[in-house]
């Protein structure tokens, strides 16, 4: 059996946002001491292994008492036993427990709200949030699905049944550590939302009201969530009637379509995206699969005027960074606004910003553990293909490829675009999803990679994600 004393329901969260003190007034919960709160099913326990400016650690410990479970089991009648109700996995594992937990303990921070720090309430901030073991019906895939499309670098080890004993094999348990930059309320929601379905199990009677408890903290990224049905369904314990109507006013809440802005738009790519926060969508799956690659070195072709780039920059484990564009125009943009002349000599020292093409061979390429290319291919002339697929895979062969580009099929969902035309007048041609998965993969085998797929931006069921990205590994 998994060590129990190592296997407590454990949940950590990290912050190196300065002063990570601040982490406290988030939480509505003080660095400086133990807090205990009484839960229907046992204890729950608030503290803080590190508090620093540098870093600082909230640790949420419950204690699960299982007699009491059994005790308070709606429907049991006095005589019933069962030895599973007392011998069982829940008082060490995260599961619905522990999402009810952070309800209870964390619900001003849940619900975005902070006495103190408001305006950093609002704030995407650097998190790293550990889960000592939980549960993943479905495996590490599965895990994966859930969390890297919300922008999550995943770090899983899955936990075998018995140490002494390795011939009993794995177990359906993992370790696991998350990492994003995001908001503090965004990232208890998706942590309230997808413990439980991971765990495909809940201690409590799920009826209509668990409908809303569902749209309240998963609405704003569920819709466009490509896991959406699966995660309504176990988070409602598989009841087609709720599902159903989950599911409906999913749609419904997509229609009124929230991220509409007053300004109008243009027909170019940026103008049109900017309703569903597109870039900001491209941004956080690139940099999770950065994040997933382990890349010490990076390099993103076409940087344009940086803004990628400058999130590589708030990346530590990130050593080296180049940017590269053909324009030197555009390339005094990023200078300009990264700021790189005063940046301290320390960080400048990670950074450089080189002209070049991607159609011709270039050494400086080379050697990089990441490359990207963000909404760049689109840009090449078709017959220019095969000149940037020998640069990039056949010369500069990073260990990982990242490649974004449009998705054809979901030009009809914007409303300023005329049918037929391209998002922006420099494309060259822009490809459906199986247009752009049969390039990817007969590049992927020319040159001894492998490649997966993820859609980004809100996910249609007929047309699919206003963006694919193929990640290419070797």
């Amino acid at each position: 059996m998994i060590n129990i004393e190592e296997s407590k329901m454990l949940l950590t969260i990290t912050t190196i946002h300065k002063p990570a003190t601040d982490l406290g007034y988030l939480l509505y919960k003080n660095p400086a001491r133990l807090q205990s709160f009484s839960l229907a099913f046992g204890q729950a326990h608030v503290f803080y292994p590190e508090a620093s400016a540098e870093r600082c650690t909230a640790a949420l410990l419950l204690e699960i008492d299982p007699i009491g479970l059994v005790r308070n089991k709606r429907g049991m009648s006095g005589n019933s036993f069962s030895l599973e109700q007392y011998v069982n996995d829940r008082p060490y594992v995260a599961s619905s427990f522990l999402s009810v937990a952070i309800s209870q303990v964390f619900g001003s921070a849940l619900g975005g709200r902070s006495k103190e720090r408001q305006e950093l309430a609002e704030k995407p901030l650097p998190f790293e949030v550990k889960i000592a073991v939980l549960p993943c019906r479905g495996g590490e895939m599965f895990l994966r699905k859930l969390f890297e499309p919300l922008g999550y670098t995943v770090k899983a080890s899955q936990l075998v049944l018995d140490e002494k004993f390795p011939e009993w094999g794995q177990s359906r348990y993992f370790s696991v550590e998350l990492q994003s930059v995001v908001r503090l309320k965004d990232l208890l929601r998706h942590l309230y939302v997808l413990i439980p379905v991971l765990d495909d199990e809940k201690h409590y009677w799920v009826g209509e009201d668990e409908v809303e408890k569902l749209l309240r903290n998963a609405s704003e990224w569920l819709g466009s969530h490509p896991e959406k049905e699966q995660i309504t369904r176990r988070y409602l314990k598989h009841r087609k009637r709720l599902v159903r109507d989950a599911l409906a006013r999913l749609v419904e809440e997509d229609d009124q379509d929230p991220d509409k802005t007053d300004e109008e738009h243009a027909n170019e790519e940026a103008q049109l995206e900017e309703r569903i926060s597109l870039n900001e969508h491209r941004f956080g799956a690139v940099l999770a699969a950065v994040r997933n690659a382990s890349a010490r070195s990076v390099i993103d072709f076409g940087c344009g005027s940086g803004k990628l780039l400058e999130r590589f920059l708030q990346e530590k484990s990130i050593e080296k960074i180049v940017g590269m564009d053909v324009s030197y125009r555009v390339l005094e943009v990023a200078n300009e606004k990264l700021r790189l002349d005063r940046l301290p000599e320390r960080q400048r020292s990670r950074i450089q910003l080189i002209q070049g093409s991607l159609t011709y061979r270039d050494k400086r390429l080379e050697g990089f553990d990441c490359a990207t290319a963000v909404e760049v291919i689109e840009h090449l002339d078709m017959d220019r293909l095969n000149a940037f697929e020998r640069v990039v895979f056949e010369f500069a062969r990073p260990k990982t490829m990242i490649i974004t580009t449009p998705n054809a099929e979901y030009n009809v969902r914007f409303e300023n675009l005329p049918a037929g035309k391209l998002r922006h007048k420099d494309h060259r041609f822009e490809w459906n999803r199986p247009e752009f998965e049969s390039w990817a993969r007969k590049t992927a085998e020319r040159h001894g990679y492998s490649v997966r797929f993820l859609p980004i931006g809100p996910l249609d069921r007929e047309l699919g994600a206003p963006t694919q990205m193929g990640v290419f590994q070797r």
